[in-house]
């Protein structure tokens, strides 16, 4: 990831980065900081510097658990072991979108819409996802319904046929000669 600047970020380096904590989708500030080309306490010094910009919603400092969580996924150095000193921020999709006025260069811009174009298209994926779990259950009630009575109806002509094996009386006037 050193050497970001030079190369195209594709969707998929972005994706690779956001990840779900508290039931949000949120990024690093370390991944941030290399795709916007900068180091991660130049990030953090800018967001130190316009800390009212970045209320709960927005940035999360991460719990020890949290981190130590996170970090396993990824296998990065032990704080205090020449990796980080303190608890990572992250960030949700509304965070991302306002750390672009706090770093101004033109690769911070371009990276910051890619993202935020990122976030958006991963929401309409996981609404259409539910959409269609939706549809899929409502269409399955109405299958078990109707399984139950195209059922019954096959329980009554079984009835049907087996009553037509039973010999039945005659009906009508039976003369008596004799």
């Amino acid at each position: 990831m050193s050497n970001l600047k030079s190369q195209i970020i594709t969707e998929e380096i972005v994706i690779s980065r956001i990840y779900e904590i508290r039931n949000q989708k949120v990024m690093l500030d370390s991944d941030l900081a290399a795709l916007y080309g900068v180091e991660t306490k130049r990030l953090n010094e800018q967001i130190r510097r316009n800390l009212d910009r970045f209320p709960e919603d927005f940035m999360i400092q991460l719990t020890e658990t949290e981190w130590t969580s996170l970090r396993s996924q990824f296998a990065t150095s032990k704080i205090g072991r020449g990796g980080r000193t303190y608890l990572p921020n992250v960030f949700t999709e509304h965070g991302v979108l306002m750390l672009s006025s706090v770093l101004n260069s033109q690769q911070a811009i371009q990276v910051n819409i890619q993202i935020v174009r990122i976030f958006a298209r991963l929401r309409k994926l996981l609404s259409e996802h539910h959409e269609l779990k939706a549809e899929i259950t409502e269409i399955k009630t109405k299958l078990n319904n109707q399984d139950k009575n195209i059922e019954l109806v096959f329980n009554y002509i079984d009835e049907l046929t087996e009553k037509k094996n039973i010999p039945r009386k005659r009906i009508g006037f039976k003369p008596d000669f004799g």
